[in-house]
């Protein structure tokens, strides 16, 4: 069973900074694509940052480019959304999800993931 665990999330002020950690469990690490979504209330939920530890390719959206780092301790099974330079927009619920990484055509994106942990509050004052 494809289990996937949030943390890290919390208030902080705009300009700082906030580490998340999604601890997975249940499938082969280096077959799988980790991602970290997010929903701000009334809005989609939209793709942050998306990783592939078998080829290290990322992917991150427009909006989090040079502020945002994912990376992993693959011994730990474990994916990471470093988050620098925090904006109040910045606050939503953040989600981390899998997918088998054939299933992106080897291509790393945040499109179509389809094993979803529980979301983790993020909220930047301002």
């Amino acid at each position: 069973e494809v289990r996937l665990q949030a943390s890290g999330g919390g208030l902080v002020q705009a300009g700082g900074s906030l580490r998340l950690s999604c601890a997975s469990s249940g499938f082969t690490f280096d077959d799988y694509a980790i991602g970290w979504f997010r929903q701000a209330p009334g809005k989609e939920r939209e793709g942050v940052s998306c990783f592939s530890s078998s080829d290290g390719m990322t992917y991150y959206a427009d909006s989090v480019k040079g502020r945002f780092t994912i990376s992993s301790d693959n011994a730990k099974n474990t994916v990471y959304l470093q988050m620098n330079s925090l904006k109040p927009e910045d606050t939503a619920v953040y989600y981390c999800a899998a997918t088998e990484y054939y299933r992106l055509g080897y291509t790393i994106s945040c499109h179509e993931y389809n094993y979803w942990g529980q979301g983790t509050q993020v909220t930047v004052s301002s």
